[in-house]
């Protein structure tokens, strides 16, 4: 019988996608916010404070989370056949993977509180899918996360069972599968890991979640496979946010706030962002993954220049990702130059 290798307590960092760095994820909360002057405070630890720094919550999460909390209580007295999940889909950078791991998180520490002591768990699985998959290459994630031994001697056949075994063994309730934009169906090896994704969720007692860009746009929901898919999956769209309405714009002034007020620099001066908050939406595109790099690395530069403080002049400084630049600069590119009156 092929066992599982069980999580250590090395503080050595592994990714996510392993039980290890699951784990780690779970167990480490974010550091305490402690006032900006205390002297005990060492400059490196709020370094690594402001390069964590918080998670930015927003509405879509909460759908989100309302979503799986039901499904999960749907799928629990279902034995077999088609079981319901969740597709998380929109534009990059707009905090699809924060959330799908922020869920899971929640969802282990739930596990954790209803069954105390039971250390031969695990309620919660996160893999991400390889580029250009085939069902062998993504069964062996399943399996790598797991730590299964000796998998260059087993077929596709022999890890599928192993892993379907062994998650029921460790009562797994969720898996959480990123990046499903990667497979297109349209190709034969996409097609095939398509369908032991499918394999998966009809031997696995647990909830499927999927991740992935345009999800609805991508080759994943078309031709038959697609429509098996389609009617077992609900799609909830993580949206850049807006600031149209004023409503749009509460919305991002609250989120906006609460970064400002979790900011731990000495020379900091409360509501700064706040009054850039309209810049702010300019520059990222109202989209999460822009908007955390942004305020993470100007806080970063202004504790190693030793003015610890944020001003809309060092927030011009910091280069985003090259699609956000792109965005911010369009309006620009775009303008018609004004006509001359005849």
């Amino acid at each position: 019988m092929v066992t599982a290798a069980q999580p250590t307590t090395a503080s050595t960092f592994s990714p996510l996608t392993t039980w290890d760095g699951w784990q780690q994820f779970v167990d480490t909360p974010h550091a305490p916010a402690r006032d900006a002057d205390d002297q005990e405070w060492t400059l490196e630890q709020r370094e690594d404070y402001h390069a964590r720094f918080v998670v930015l919550k927003t509405s879509a999460m909460d759908t989100i989370s309302a979503a799986v909390r039901r499904l999960l209580l749907l799928n629990r007295g279902q034995q077999g056949g088609a079981r319901r999940g969740l597709i998380i889909s929109g534009p990059a950078t707009t905090g699809k993977t924060t959330a799908m791991q922020q869920l899971g998180r929640t969802v282990e520490l739930a596990d954790r509180r209803r069954h105390p002591n039971q250390d031969g768990r695990l309620p919660v699985l996160f893999i991400t899918v390889p580029p250009s998959s085939t069902p062998k290459m993504l069964i062996s994630e399943f399996a790598r996360f797991l730590g299964l031994p000796a998998l260059e001697r087993m077929n596709q056949i022999q890890i599928t069972n192993a892993v379907c075994e062994l998650l029921c063994e460790l009562g797994t309730q969720l898996v959480l599968v990123d990046d499903v934009h990667l497979m297109d169906t349209r190709s034969r090896a996409g097609a095939e890991t398509s369908d032991q994704l499918k394999y998966l969720g009809e031997r696995i007692p647990a909830t499927f979640v999927y991740s992935g860009i345009d999800v609805e746009a991508s080759p994943l929901l078309t031709g038959v496979r697609g429509s098996q898919l389609a009617g077992r999956f609900k799609i909830v769209r993580n949206q850049p946010l807006r600031y149209g309405s004023s409503a749009d714009k509460q919305i991002w002034h609250d989120l906006v706030r609460s970064m400002d007020s979790a900011l731990r620099l000495r020379h900091h001066r409360p509501g700064t962002l706040v009054t850039h908050a309209a810049y702010l939406h300019a520059r990222t595109g109202g989209r999460m993954g822009s908007l955390s790099h942004l305020i993470r690395e100007a806080a970063l530069v202004s504790l190693l220049d030793g003015t610890e403080q944020i001003t809309k002049k060092l927030l011009e400084q910091i280069e985003l990702d090259t699609a956000a630049e792109q965005r911010a600069r369009a309006p620009h590119r775009h303008r018609m130059p004004p006509q001359r009156q005849p």
